[in-house]
């Protein structure tokens, strides 16, 4: 019993994304080739033509798919009251959503330059953001604010600047979520 069509495709465009991921985190995305990615998965140049007209076709698609929780995340934010508890449960989200979509924000970390002028560099900024201004939903004096901003800025940029220090990834995870809470909790001594 084969598989459909569907599925195959389905499963080829899931390994064209997963070795072009591997190549523009390794290589850099601008540095990159449609060929080079077609060679890493021994298909012809068509054939990827076939599933990806352009590598930002491909970064695209991966994207939409690591972006996903991200974006489900953001529509519960927006639905809730911009309480402490909410901003506590957003962060603890947020920190889970980045172990998936740390390959893709180490992309654009990167590749600033790149991927400013592409639809989905501004659709990555724009998800960061918008966790941001749902972090600082409310009316809270200036010292919160920064507390907000810092507690969002350990949990975010840190994924990517503790990769050189001991430890496995989620040890380090949850150890920059732990120190993202401590901070957020401070703002409960706010006046």
């Amino acid at each position: 019993m084969g598989s459909t069509p569907q599925a195959r495709r389905s499963d080829t465009r899931e390994r064209i994304q997963s070795t072009a991921l591997e190549l523009f985190v390794s290589q850099g995305y601008e540095k990159t080739s449609l060929r080079e990615i077609a060679e890493a998965l021994g298909v012809t140049k068509a054939a990827l033509y076939y599933h990806f007209k352009t590598k930002e076709d491909i970064l695209t698609a991966i994207s939409d798919e690591l972006g996903r929780p991200v974006d489900e995340l953001i529509a519960w934010g927006k639905a809730q009251p911009p309480t402490l508890e909410t901003k506590r449960e957003l962060l603890a989200r947020y920190s889970s959503a980045l172990r998936e979509a740390a390959p893709l924000y180490s992309i654009l970390q990167e590749n600033q330059a790149a991927l400013r002028e592409l639809g989905v560099g501004q659709k990555l900024t724009d998800r960061v953001i918008t966790i941001s201004q749902l972090m600082h939903a409310g009316d809270a004096p200036l010292a919160h604010q920064v507390r907000l901003s810092s507690a969002l800025l350990t949990v975010h940029f840190g994924a990517f600047t503790t990769a050189r220090l001991e430890g496995d990834a989620e040890t380090k995870r949850k150890a920059l979520l732990d120190v993202g809470l401590e901070i957020l909790d401070s703002t409960r001594d706010d006046g």
